[in-house]
Formats: structure tokens, C-alpha cells, sequence
């Protein structure tokens, strides 16, 4: 699996996109959404390398901030012009209100791709990379507000280890997100995405990316995956709360959530 990971980094973005139609950006978008991560949240995002995960948390605690900050000063009428752009000045230099996002990963190329995206698209504040396992994650226990997972945990060769590991380090009242393909269950949708994983995306591989073996893998690992009903259970043995997952695209893809209490 690493070596799988290792060849594809530098084209892992452009892959995704070709392998779904650009479309792994709006399930992205969904994950945030249904995190709704307010400022001051410690996000802990595992298999995160290409940042993907870490940006959008990142856009979307400083809208919630900017948000919070322009109903703070309308309510403040009788301030003057400059006591508004001062404490505009001073919010604006804390626009993620004390939040961080970990990108942990255990493939050195992944994080190297996402440390040049994010110095390229110019985020640094509030964002750090560590090189670690989800099966044995370098971190103390009830550290984190929120875990998320986004197309990883399929890689994980003990996914049992990873969820008790997600855990671990959770906060108590803390969230797990689970981002992840999943297993259609309509028949005729099935047969014809499974013509499409199989026939096609070994295909783009090897013409994006020159790599046929490693999308092939990443076809077989899909259908190894537990179904949603038997992952949910696994979140529960982990010792996760509330857990329910929801079908996105027929089930091509599940956001699972689980919360420990």
C-alpha cells in the first residue's frame, strides 16, 4: 500500500479527479458541512497528505469567523470608525480563533505533495503535517475535538486498530468522520460501476499517471471494503456512540460519524 501511495502522489489529485468526475470535491464539501467545525476546533485529519481536507477546514472556520465577527460589529453601532477597524485589525490576524488541523500520514511523498499545495495556495497558519501510522497514531490521548478519515481507512491494514486508535485521542465528546467508498446497492447501478472501475479507471492510470497496477489495487481495495451496515458495527466495537452513516451517489460513497462519549 505505501508503494501503491508513493507512485501515485504526484498525480493523486489530477487521478481523483479524472477517476470521479471532479465529483470526490463536493462529497469533500459534504464532510465539512456535516462537521460544521466552529473556531477553536482541533482537527486531527488521518490519510489527510494532499491536504484536501485540512483546506476546506480551514476556508470554512474562517467564513464561520468572518461571520461572527461582522454580527459582533453591527451590534456594536455606537463604536467609532477607528475602534471598528482596530478590532477588525485584531480578529482578522486571529481569523481561525485558536483552531489547528493535523495532517497526519503515513506516506512521506502524500505529505510533501500537500506541504507544496498548501505553501502554493498560501496556508500555513493554523496547519500542521506529522508523518504517522492510523493503526498507531503519535499523539496523546483525548487530544482532538474531531478525527476525520477521507478515503484512507480502506488502506489501513488493521481498520480495527485505526477506529480504537481514532478513539484514543479523541476528546470526550469528540467526533469521528469517516469519509470513504462504500457498496451500491442497486443492482443495475452496481454492475454498471463496476464496469467503470474496472474497465476504466486502470485505464486512466496508466495514462495520467503511467501506473496501471496501482489504480487496479485501488479498484480491488473498494470491493474488499466492509458494507456500510458492517462498518457501522466496527465504529460501535471501537467504543463510538450516535453512530449512522449516510449514502451519498447510491452508496458509491458513505460519510460515516460516530461520536464518543
Amino acid at each position: 500500500v505505501y508503494q501503491v501511495f508513493e507512485s501515485v502522489a504526484k498525480k493523486y489529485d489530477v487521478m481523483n479527479d479524472s477517476m470521479t468526475l471532479g465529483i470526490h470535491r463536493v462529497w469533500k464539501d459534504i464532510l465539512m458541512h456535516k462537521m460544521n467545525p466552529s473556531p477553536g476546533t482541533l482537527l486531527l485529519d488521518v490519510a489527510g497528505g494532499t491536504g484536501d481536507i485540512a483546506f476546506r477546514f480551514i476556508n470554512y472556520v474562517r467564513s464561520v469567523r468572518e461571520r461572527q465577527l461582522q454580527r459582533k460589529l453591527k451590534h456594536q453601532q455606537n463604536l467609532s470608525w477607528q475602534e471598528i477597524f482596530e478590532s477588525y485589525q485584531k480578529d482578522k490576524f486571529n481569523s481561525l480563533g485558536d483552531s489547528q488541523v493535523v495532517v497526519c500520514d503515513i506516506n512521506r511523498e502524500m505529505l510533501k505533495v500537500g506541504k507544496q499545495k498548501a505553501q502554493h495556495l498560501g496556508y500555513s497558519e493554523g496547519l500542521s503535517w506529522v508523518l504517522g501510522n492510523a493503526e498507531e497514531l503519535p499523539f496523546d490521548d483525548d487530544k482532538f475535538d474531531v478525527y476525520t478519515i477521507a478515503f484512507g481507512i480502506r488502506n489501513v491494514t488493521r481498520i480495527d486498530l485505526a477506529l480504537q486508535e481514532a478513539y484514543r485521542v479523541l476528546k470526550p465528546g469528540g467526533r469521528f468522520l469517516c469519509l470513504e467508498f462504500s457498496h451500491v446497492s442497486n443492482p443495475l447501478l452496481s454492475r454498471l460501476y463496476d464496469l467503470y472501475s474496472f474497465q476504466v479507471i486502470p485505464v486512466l492510470g496508466e495514462v495520467i499517471a503511467g501506473d496501471w497496477k496501482s489504480y487496479q489495487y485501488l479498484v480491488e481495495s473498494i470491493r474488499r471494503f466492509p458494507p456500510q451496515e458492517e462498518l457501522k458495527a466496527m465504529i460501535e466495537d471501537a467504543g463510538f456512540f450516535k453512530v449512522h452513516y449516510e449514502n451519498l451517489n447510491f452508496g458509491i460513497v458513505a460519510i460515516h460519524s460516530g461520536f464518543k462519549l
